[in-house]
Parts: C-alpha cells; sequence; structure tokens
C-alpha cells in the first residue's frame, strides 16, 4: 500500500506524523475529495508546512468513506522530520462538513496540515478539515492539500511558472539592510522610498525589495484609496473577517516621487519592470492624474524597461489617460468571467464587470500588453462553466496571458458569500491543460517584459 497517499496531520506540539491508516483526503469547493495522482506533486522546494488552526483533520478510512481525525491513534508512529494519467473514479462526499468521526482515542489533539507554496505553483486542492462553528476566519493564506506516500511528502499543485525570480534564497539576505538604509540616504526625501523601506524589511515583500536589489519587477505604491471591496483584499479588512497581512499607504504621493523611482529602476535594474497596484495600495487607477504624469517624465528620461499596472480597470476614463502616457503592460485581477461571482467577491463601487470588458478593449486598441491575474480557488475556478465564460472573455477582449494566483482566504467564509457556482468540476489540471490550448494565449504565474532589457 506504499503507493496510496497518507493522511498527514500535526501534534499540539507542532510534530508532524503520517497516519497508519487513514488516507489522505483533499477539499474541492464545498467537498471532500480522494487524492489522485492528477492533483499532486513531491513537496517542492520552498513550501513549508503549517498547522490550520483549529483544524482538526478528515481522512478516508480504506474501505471508503470520510471520517474526522480529533484525537492522537494510540498507536503513535514515529513523527517525521517535515519541512516548512485519467483521472480514476475517487470518493466524494458531497459537503465539506459531514466526515464521520474516528472513535477517540483520549490521545492529545491533532491538528489539519497545509502546505504554503512557493511562488510559481498553483494549487489543485485545499486541504480537507473541520472547525469548530463560530471561529474567525483562517488567516489569508493560501493552503494546499499535503499527503505522505513513498517515503516523501507530497502536495496540491502544479508548477504553473518557473520560480527562479522569486526563489526566497534571493530575498532577505543579509545585505538588504545596508543597501535599505543607503538608498534612503541618497533621497531622504522620498515618502515611497521610506514606505518601501517598511515593505521590504518589516513585510519582507519581494517586489519591495527589488527596489533596492535594483533589479526585476518592483513595486511602486501610489493609491491610498479603492473602488472595489474585495473579500481577500490583503491590505484591508473589516473587523469580522481576518487580519491583513499589511497595511495600505496612507498618502498620496507626488508625481515627481514616483517618476524618481520609476527612472532609477528602468535605467539600471535588469530584467526592470515597475508595477503600480501592489498589496499595499489601493486601486492605483484613481491616481490616474499622478501615474500619468510620473509615468510621462520618465519615458522623456528613459525608453528602458516595462511599466505594469495591476488593476481591476473598473475606471474607464481613468485607465484610458494611463494608457495614452506610455503604460506597458496591464494585469487585471478578476475572481471570475461571470458577472454574479465577480460583483460578489469584488463588491465594485462604481464600476461593473461589462466597464472591465471595455478597459481591456482599450487597452489592447492602445498596444498594451493584458494579462488577466485569476484568482484561482479549486471548485469554483475549474467548473465548467466558469471556464467556459474566462474562456469567452478572452476571446473577446483580446487577452494575451492568464495569470494563475492561488486565492488567499478561508473557504468556509467565502462560500457563503457567492452564488452557488454551476456546472462540472473539471479539475484545476485539466482548467489549466484547456488554458494552455488556447492559441495565442500564454499561461503562467509572473508578469512578462514586454521591452527586454
Amino acid at each position: 500500500m506504499n503507493y496510496l497517499y497518507r493522511l498527514v496531520y500535526a501534534g499540539a506540539g507542532g510534530r508532524f506524523f503520517d497516519h497508519p491508516d487513514l488516507l489522505a483526503a483533499g477539499r474541492t469547493g464545498d467537498r471532500f475529495v480522494e487524492m489522485t495522482a492528477a492533483e499532486m506533486i513531491p513537496l517542492p522546494p520552498g513550501a513549508s508546512l503549517v498547522l490550520i488552526p483549529g483544524g482538526s483533520p478528515v481522512g478516508l478510512r480504506r474501505r471508503g468513506g470520510f471520517t474526522l481525525l480529533e484525537r492522537m491513534p494510540a498507536a503513535v508512529p514515529a513523527a517525521r522530520e517535515m519541512p516548512g494519467k485519467e483521472r480514476r473514479h475517487r470518493n466524494v462526499v458531497p459537503e465539506a462538513g459531514r466526515p464521520g468521526r474516528l472513535p477517540g482515542t483520549g490521545g492529545e489533539p491533532v491538528f489539519a496540515v497545509g502546505a504554503l507554496l512557493p511562488q510559481g505553483y498553483t494549487r489543485t486542492l485545499l486541504p480537507a478539515y473541520r472547525r469548530p462553528a463560530g471561529e474567525k476566519p483562517l488567516p489569508l493564506f493560501g493552503y494546499a492539500a499535503v499527503a505522505w506516500r513513498q517515503g516523501r511528502l507530497w502536495t496540491a499543485a502544479r508548477r504553473t511558472d518557473d520560480p527562479e525570480r522569486w526563489d526566497p534564497r534571493h530575498y532577505n539576505t543579509p545585505e538588504l539592510s545596508g543597501l535599505v538604509a543607503r538608498r534612503l540616504q541618497d533621497d531622504p526625501d522620498n515618502r515611497i522610498l521610506a514606505r518601501l523601506a517598511r515593505c521590504a524589511l518589516e513585510y519582507s515583500c519581494f517586489t519591495a525589495q527589488n527596489i533596492f536589489y535594483r533589479r526585476w519587477e518592483g513595486g511602486v505604491p501610489v493609491s491610498p484609496a479603492c473602488n472595489a471591496r474585495c473579500l481577500g483584499c490583503i491590505s484591508r479588512q473589516p473587523a469580522e473577517c481576518c487580519p491583513s497581512p499589511q497595511g495600505r499607504i496612507d498618502f498620496k504621493p507626488d508625481a515627481a516621487e514616483v517618476a524618481a523611482l520609476l527612472t532609477t529602476h528602468l535605467e539600471r535594474a535588469p530584467g526592470a519592470i515597475i508595477s503600480f497596484g501592489q498589496g499595499c495600495e489601493g486601486e492605483p487607477s484613481l491616481a490616474a492624474d499622478t501615474i500619468a504624469a510620473a509615468v510621462e517624465m520618465a519615458r522623456r528620461r528613459t525608453a528602458r524597461g516595462t511599466l505594469n499596472m495591476n488593476s481591476n480597470a473598473g475606471d474607464i476614463a481613468a485607465m484610458e489617460k494611463i494608457y495614452a502616457a506610455g503604460l506597458d503592460a496591464l494585469r487585471v485581477s478578476l475572481i471570475s468571467a461571470r458577472a454574479d461571482i465577480y460583483q460578489a467577491y469584488h463588491r465594485p463601487r462604481g464600476f461593473t464587470p461589462d466597464d472591465v470588458r471595455r478597459s481591456i478593449r482599450a487597452a489592447r486598441r492602445a498596444g498594451v500588453f493584458v494579462s488577466l491575474n485569476l484568482l484561482v480557488m479549486p471548485g469554483l475556478t475549474d467548473r465548467a462553466d466558469e471556464l467556459a465564460a474566462l474562456e469567452e472573455l478572452i476571446r473577446e477582449t483580446g487577452v494575451q496571458m492568464v495569470q494563475l494566483r492561488n486565492l488567499n482566504i478561508d473557504p468556509d467564509f467565502l462560500w457563503p458569500q457567492l452564488p452557488a457556482p454551476a456546472g462540472e468540476i473539471l479539475g484545476v489540471p485539466e482548467m489549466i491543460r484547456r488554458l494552455k490550448k488556447t492559441p495565442g494565449l500564454l499561461v503562467g504565474s509572473f508578469s512578462r517584459e514586454v521591452h527586454q532589457t
């Protein structure tokens, strides 16, 4: 039975174990499922195992039937030293809330385990667990299902891009603090640079750190305001949700501050990309006048590098002003191409999904390279109806790339707030395969250089 995926769980002390009898289960949408080889890969370098706060693991009996493991088995195996084909028929429970219970042994409580994936990997299944009613939503992480098989850890994921530039070994290096200090000394009055220093050192933001390393994609926040209230926003959340992992910029920079950062990075950095619309700000198009002026100033100094904006693209007039100033690339975030799902998750203020489509078409007419930042949630994004709507959006607007992004949100917080999804669950691997067959469409996880440097 060594070829089967076995349940991985943790004791109260944080040590990880594989269960001697229970098989691993995953979750897609609102249902638990048996794991199959189609969804699984060996745990990649840079991934880490974490406990699901308050979560009891759900496993699968070898003879079928999902069961909840709440206590340490009587015969505890040795703890593991674990680091941070055609789809076959699988066991499925239609509601992710009603597994049976394994008889208690009186041992210590056990906890569900998930993997936090490195960038460039797309999750295919969520961990299977139950949490007590009334628990606050989980932190905004993209937990992936894990299992033990043939003497090693496996996780539910697919590699969807080359992670080299985002490998953690390139970041948080011993020289970073010195680079930050010297850059601040050279430009002591630039408020954005001071903000990026905090993002680099306190939040370990990779795009902020790249500004100080003078390489690759660097983020420049410009907008403290937003015209949407996304359920999974990482910079601002209501009190009843989950804590945001980083704070939002709290001032409006002027065009000269922005242009100074743009010009320095574009002129000197290898693989230079500047991105507006980072996690520590709101919607950048609400600062369209500032961005447009800064882009024009920078482009008078250098034609080098790529100017990119991550946006909801809802404000058409603002977007067209930025296109005209010289934006090279646009990445539009969306959870769904279906209007009802889009509205429920993004909760836009003053624009509609049709406005987003019009902005994308205007970008393509202006020669802007357009990507979708597709927020992937297993059991939603990989449904047949969702994929059909997405494919229609790509054809109708001329989108050139889909960037797959794991949606970091508690599924038990998300699902009750969305309309019931429709259509067969195809699976994330099949969704990726279908997208890659779309003529002329790039599929990956990261922004590309439009102008090679």
